[in-house]
């Protein structure tokens, strides 16, 4: 009786606290940091809770806590170029709800990002997809790489815009990658490897003329200034020659007297340049006396008339004989 009695006194007093535990559980609830709650009483709208401890009616409150983190999905499209080229192009984007403007109730980013929008993920894809295919066709291949974050900011404002009336702020978009098909991507490491030997070719062709031209250059004015200095020389030769006759005429020799010696002192220079230049073959008279006679011949051929001239014809005219028998005779 007495073990009834007090099973029934413990139980009397477990079953309140019992009761009151729930309610305190059913009535606190925590908001983490970076999320935001969204109360509705009776299934209606109610308000908003920030982080931190709240109470609510039990069996008439409801709390959904939504994360304002940014997010981050990869997704990849199919599209084709301007010159018919099929790319894949793998997409990163950022996102997360807009919580600027909770004050708004329900025209906020969080109230609209809950109540307005069941998959963000798959509508920014249509979205993206959509711009995608509105921006590759109207380019090249080639512009296509070279104008990657061109691309990339325009659909950014598009989608970034239309995600924004659901309460979806689009923090960036990146094309990180474009993939090309096999063929395609053969070819153009082709033609670049084409182009870059086409360069290497061309480069090499015009150091080749450069130097051939700076050679060229080099010859020439090596050429012009050896001409100059033969013809420096040739003067000064020609006036050394010029003072040494007239020294010889200034002296007691005849005019044909000076002209041998100088003649002879001519030969004398070129035997001995002879000489100098090492072993050579060189003609001379077997009696040196006869060298008289070759100075007498240059000295005749230099007094010789020049072939036209009215001496060398007379000196052809045929002549008379005096005796009147007909006879002719000649120089």
């Amino acid at each position: 009786m007495f073990i009834r009695t007090l099973i029934n006194t413990l139980f009397g007093a477990v079953v309140p606290i019992v009761i009151i535990i729930i309610i305190l559980a059913s009535v606190q609830y925590v908001v983490r940091q970076q999320h935001v709650a969204i109360i509705e009483r009776l299934g209606k709208f109610h308000g908003f809770a920030g982080p931190g401890l709240h109470f609510r009616l039990p069996f008439v409150d409801r709390v959904f806590q939504i994360d304002l983190k940014t997010e981050d999905e990869h997704m990849t499209f199919d599209a084709k170029t301007a010159d018919n080229v099929t790319i894949e192009l793998d997409v990163s984007i950022q996102y997360h709800v807009d919580s600027t403007n909770m004050n708004l109730r329900e025209q906020s980013g969080v109230y609209k990002s809950y109540y307005m929008l069941q998959d963000p993920v798959s509508q920014m894809q249509d979205y993206l997809a959509d711009a995608l295919r509105s921006q590759i066709p109207n380019r090249s291949l080639d512009e296509v790489f070279s104008e990657k974050d061109a691309i990339a900011h325009a659909i950014d404002e598009v989608v970034a815009h239309k995600m924004l009336e659901y309460g979806y702020v689009l923090v960036t978009t990146l094309i990180t990658r474009i993939k090309l098909p096999v063929e395609v991507q053969e070819s153009m490491n082709h033609i670049i490897a084409s182009k870059n030997n086409l360069e290497s070719a061309t480069n090499d062709a015009n150091a080749a003329r450069a130097k051939t031209v700076i050679a060229a250059q080099a010859k020439a004015e090596a050429m012009a200034a050896e001409g100059k200095g033969i013809a420096d020389q040739r003067i000064a030769i020609a006036r050394g020659i010029k003072d040494s006759i007239d020294v010889i005429q200034g002296s007691n020799l005849t005019a044909e007297e000076a002209n041998r010696l100088f003649e002879f002192t001519q030969w004398v220079d070129m035997m001995r340049g002879f000489a100098d230049k090492g072993s050579s073959s060189v003609v001379l008279p077997s009696d040196f006396r006869e060298s008289q006679s070759m100075f007498e011949q240059l000295v005749a051929a230099q007094a010789a008339p020049e072939p036209g001239s009215e001496a060398q014809v007379e000196a052809r005219r045929p002549l008379h004989d005096d005796t009147g028998n007909g006879n002719h005779r000649s120089h």
